[in-house]
């Protein structure tokens, strides 16, 4: 049996742009994706700790250091600048995989600057 396990995590990411005028997706500065082990294009999973609201939606790479996180098309009307969000991304695995797998896990701090917790 696979079981939906979480993949990857950033916790408190800033919200630094929002544009209803784009084909949709989450914006996100190259260097965070490698951190938290995204890939372009993923599907993700949005909770907005500024006022509740969840998405899903794919993961556009932005500029290496830019320090981007942009909300695009529709999911631009669900949070503002300054928001903060954790971003969220599921694998299937089997039990026996489950057992070893820990998932990579970046904290934001207030300016988005990354830092990974073991």
């Amino acid at each position: 049996m696979l079981i939906e396990v979480l993949k990857s995590k950033i916790h408190q990411a800033k919200i630094t742009q929002c544009s209803i005028n784009y084909n949709g997706s989450l914006g996100l500065d190259e260097a965070f994706t490698e951190l938290a082990g995204l890939n372009e294009y993923e599907k993700i999973l949005i909770a907005n700790l500024s006022n509740g609201k969840r998405l899903e939606t794919y993961i556009i790479i932005e500029e290496r250091n830019s320090g981007i996180v942009s909300l695009n098309g529709a999911a631009a009307r669900l949070g503002e600048i300054g928001d903060k969000i954790i971003i969220l991304s599921f694998g299937l695995m089997n039990e026996e995989e489950i057992k070893s797998f820990k998932p990579k896990i970046v904290f934001m701090d207030d300016q988005n600057v990354p830092s990974v917790k073991a």
